[in-house]
């Protein structure tokens, strides 16, 4: 494995969306490593922190095609997988392609919309294709999902179930910045002005170099035994309905390789479990008797701290 390679990959996307976000980059780095994996984000967040110009920022870092889709009630699943329609010059039916078919996709305050329109989503996110009229077509490659849920919504909403909030592969939150950061964002030049300066930094080759060798780094059987303990201690848990599945599982092993490759190592230690932990758990946690998202996620932190950690030979 080189370790240059993801050291420079990360500085340069994370160097490219920080001209524009200021101050995140922990949050960028993460969504890199969700990336890299793959997976999908759930990002929940009150409005006006920058989740779009985030997500602007990183499409156009790694040269992808970006789409937003507002979820609403009346949202309908051929609004994100497109439609057949009729061609009345040519006389035949022509498929006309919905936001779906992108290499980023922020679908905002998806629980606004219908179990049958999430659904679509659904099928996007897990079997990378859609299905149209009974045909079904392949997404492009990279293809990601980020999705925001508004913590103060609670009227007209549509809960995700947990079978789909369990497809995410982290779920962050961007959260205010420091008054100083806040400062220098309100005296500096328009968003738009930062967006349109962008440039990639990455090459398409390079994006699926890294794709395809993060899995070469080394997970220790110390460090496995050390990932069960901690899936097994959510599912025997008294206050734990559902503890996390065996997709939560390979989701934090995957992440602990891509965390350690970003460090310039070539195997993992069990600080990049603890450090990815949370963002990639915590949310597939059903619970009896806690308030909020808070409440769950400061609990499996309680619970990650009772475990103890590998100290040799990892």
């Amino acid at each position: 494995m080189d370790g240059s390679l993801f050291r420079d990959f990360k500085d340069s996307i994370v160097g490219n969306c920080s001209k524009v976000i200021v101050g995140k980059e922990d949050v960028i780095t993460k969504i890199l490593i969700a990336f890299v994996c793959s997976g999908h984000v759930l990002l929940e967040d009150v409005p006006g922190t920058g989740k779009t110009v985030l997500l602007r920022a990183f499409s156009t870092s790694i040269g992808g095609k970006f789409r937003r889709i507002q979820f609403t009630p009346d949202l309908l699943p051929s609004d994100l997988t497109g439609i057949n329609f009729y061609n009345q010059k040519s006389g035949e039916f022509e498929f006309r392609e919905g936001p779906l078919f992108a290499n980023i996709v922020l679908a905002d305050e998806i629980n606004r919309a219908t179990p049958r329109t999430q659904s679509s989503l659904l099928e996007a996110m897990a079997e990378r294709q859609i299905t149209v009229d009974g045909v079904t077509t392949r997404l492009e490659e990279p293809f990601m999902v980020m999705a925001t849920q508004n913590p103060l919504e609670s009227y007209g909403t549509f809960p995700l179930p947990e079978a789909q909030t369990d497809r995410f592969f982290m779920k962050l939150s961007l959260g205010y910045m420091t008054r100083a950061e806040e400062i220098s964002v309100i005296s500096r030049r328009d968003t738009e002005d930062l967006l349109a300066e962008l440039k990639t930094v990455v090459s398409p080759e390079t994006i699926a170099e890294v794709r395809r060798s993060y899995h070469e780094v080394t997970v220790s059987d110390e460090i496995k035994n050390y990932i069960m303990d901690i899936i097994e201690r959510t599912r025997n848990d008294s206050r734990i309905l559902t503890g996390v599945s065996t997709r939560g599982a390979i989701a934090l092993y995957h992440a602990a390789q891509v965390c350690a490759a970003f460090s310039g190592r070539d195997y993992v230690i069990p600080e990049d479990i603890q450090d990815m932990a949370r963002p990639v758990l915590a949310h597939r946690l059903v619970t009896a008797g806690m308030g909020g998202e808070k409440d769950v996620s400061g609990y499996f932190m309680k619970l990650l701290k009772e475990i103890p950690a590998p100290v040799e030979n990892v």
